[in-house]
């Protein structure tokens, strides 16, 4: 038998049967058949050519690693089809995959909710779209199911939220501020303004470089050290951030950001700020502020540039370019972070914001991934990106 299967046996030794089945022809047929390639082909051929010689059928199930119930199974089909007909493993029928009756029975049933059915989903599954098929008289298991499914291009994809703006004048406002930026004069200057926070000061977890099995855990209860709110502004045209800290989010602030503005850029033309449509971006209060700000004799005066307001649309926190600063931010000190007071946190904040309108100052160029290394896109504002990274806070 190892002579045999192994093809160390020649044709005329194996030619000693006494079965009536074991011609010439036959055996020749078996013996190509036991040297061939296939695995199914081969175990079929050497399965008649032991039994032919009076091997047992246990003991070529045995031998072959196959079970009594296949090779008793073979050699019913070899005295009924005939050795030819036996042999051949070609499939010469529709593949149940390419049934076009049951491609097009699989797809009217995903195209309907699985309530249709009496199922107590809100999604299909591959074993749930095989029971019903069942019932429908398609015999069906959940590989060729998967199949079909696949090759029609339809894939189980979870859901992902993303950030959209429903502001009915979001084309106008978006207008407004390109035409801004494309007339951007040389004594003009324009703003990113947000607020980062509010944050409390404790222990933070994030993604980390660490050995094999080793797992970082963080707390989930902590005693908070503090709470920061950042408030900050970025200049588009030049990459500076200015920046100071909070204790809430209200006209006032905005109030101390805007003083701060004017007499830092004293001696421009114009600057505008742009930011999102929080209620404090729009009150009453800061608008009083700002009609007195852009006043002949005030700016006479003190020498202040006129200031406009270019507001984002909406639920538009995407195209707020600074949130990409906080993004940058916030990879690179606050998250694996452990300040021990609030004072530690201001610094390790302080010291980001000085490096990086160091960095920028000495080499004027647009900040991206490649330039400055953590900020999410460019700092320019373009419509298609996303600057808010909704898992950096």
């Amino acid at each position: 038998m190892q002579k045999i299967s192994s093809g160390h046996a020649s044709l005329s030794s194996i030619e000693t049967g006494k079965d009536r089945r074991a011609t010439e022809d036959c055996l020749r047929m078996l013996y190509r058949g036991s040297l061939s390639k296939s695995r199914r082909v081969r175990n079929k051929a050497l399965t008649i050519l032991f039994y032919l010689n009076g091997v047992s059928a246990r003991t070529i199930s045995r031998f072959l690693f196959i079970s009594l119930s296949t090779v008793r199974r073979f050699l019913r089909a070899f005295d009924f089809l005939g050795v030819e007909k036996f042999l051949d493993c070609s499939w010469k029928g529709l593949r149940k995959s390419d049934n076009p009756a049951i491609r097009e029975a699989i797809f009217s049933i995903m195209h309907c909710p699985p309530p249709d059915y009496g199922i107590n989903r809100t999604t299909w599954t591959i074993r749930l779209l095989c029971k019903v098929l069942i019932k429908d008289g398609y015999s069906l298991g959940p590989q060729t199911v998967s199949k079909i499914i696949n090759e029609a291009g339809y894939r189980f994809r979870k859901a992902k939220k993303v950030l959209t703006s429903n502001d009915p004048k979001y084309r106008e406002k978006l207008a407004k501020i390109t035409k801004i930026l494309s007339q951007l004069g040389p004594r003009d200057r324009f703003f990113s303004i947000d607020e980062f926070g509010p944050f409390s000061v404790k222990m933070k977890g994030g993604r980390r470089l660490v050995r094999n099995n080793e797992y970082p855990t963080v707390p989930q209860w902590q005693h908070s050290k503090g709470f920061l709110i950042v408030t900050a502004a970025l200049e588009l045209s030049t990459n500076q951030v200015i920046h100071f800290y909070s204790q809430k989010k209200n006209s006032s602030e905005m109030i101390k950001l805007l003083e701060i503005l004017t007499e830092k850029y004293a001696g421009y033309r114009r600057i505008y700020l742009s930011w999102d449509e929080a209620s404090w971006h729009a009150s009453k209060l800061l608008l009083s502020k700002i009609r007195s700000v852009n006043l002949y004799k005030y700016r006479q005066q003190r020498g202040t540039p006129i200031v406009r307001l270019a507001p984002l649309p909406a639920r538009a926190q995407f195209l707020n370019v600074i949130e990409s600063i906080f993004s940058g931010m916030a990879r690179a000190i606050i998250h694996n972070s452990d300040y021990q007071s609030v004072d530690q946190a201001k610094a390790a904040i302080d010291r980001y914001f000085t490096e990086r309108n160091l960095h920028f100052q000495r080499t004027p160029k647009r900040a991206g991934n490649k330039i400055w290394g953590k900020e999410r896109v460019a700092s320019v504002f373009r419509e298609y990106q996303n600057c808010k990274n909704p898992r950096f806070r």
